[in-house]
């Protein structure tokens, strides 16, 4: 779907992840629903929802901007932990939900 950039924001001295989505393919109203998606995530406020922090188009590609947070996402700790412990599959759940519900 696209490719994840690490980059500094020399605007205000911080690392950023730039994601670069692939144009979509099919009618322009594949694009302008990708668009307004972003859009719409760009408006959600939660602990546990990466801010969007600038999002817009470059060379044919849509792309966002939100901060770097430095870490193990869940999906490479389920590939290295496929089993996770009760305690630890219910603190991340309600982490989602807590941020779904809003």
């Amino acid at each position: 779907m696209g490719r994840v950039y690490l980059a500094q924001d020399h605007k205000h001295d911080r690392q950023v992840a730039v994601t670069m989505l692939d144009p979509p393919r099919g009618a322009a109203s594949a694009r302008a629903r990708l668009a307004h998606q972003i859009q719409t995530a760009a408006r959600l406020q939660h602990p546990h929802i990466l801010p969007l922090l600038e999002f817009g188009e470059w060379a044919d590609a849509i792309f966002y901007v939100t901060p770097f947070v430095d870490g193990e996402s869940l999906r490479l700790r389920l590939d290295r932990e496929p089993q996770l412990a009760v305690s630890d599959v219910l603190t991340i759940a309600q982490e989602i939900v807590g941020a779904l519900a809003r």
